[in-house]
């Protein structure tokens, strides 16, 4: 199934050396008559190279410019100032302290193995008021 393949191709030749072997006559012929029609009109090919300078530098200072755009300012949002005072900042006080005291009581609660039927009332209890002060506290 798997027999080695024998090759009596030389081991020097690669493709390089092929496609040189095959198209190398043309591309010497090409490259000797560009040669000669380029010695014999060579003022001309000077003066088309300035022209194609010229014509370059005139269309990239005129129709290749990019006007510049000024960047687009992102409006900044205003914050509206706290109205309470300080009556604001107490009921956040009072509403951060009941939640550490809620999860106090969740954590204790959920760590217990084995919970009656008043644990589990207090516990959906505290869950419910937490997610309520939660919603209250994100809110603002």
């Amino acid at each position: 199934m798997f027999r080695k393949i024998h090759s009596n191709r030389d081991p020097r030749d690669t493709v390089w050396t092929e496609l040189r072997r095959e198209f190398g006559p043309r591309f010497g012929k090409a490259k000797t008559q560009l040669a000669a029609s380029a010695n014999n009109h060579s003022r001309f090919l000077f003066w088309m190279m300035v022209v194609n300078i010229l014509l370059s530098a005139i269309l990239s200072f005129t129709v290749f410019r990019h006007p510049v755009v000024p960047p687009v300012k992102k409006p900044v949002k205003v914050f509206a100032p706290i109205a309470g005072g300080v009556n604001d900042i107490l009921q956040a006080s009072y509403a951060i302290s009941e939640m550490m005291r809620l999860r106090k009581a969740i954590d204790s609660l959920s760590a217990k193995k084995q919970m009656n039927a008043r644990d589990s009332l207090t516990l959906e209890r505290a869950l419910d008021r937490f997610q309520q002060l939660n919603k209250n506290f994100n809110r603002k």
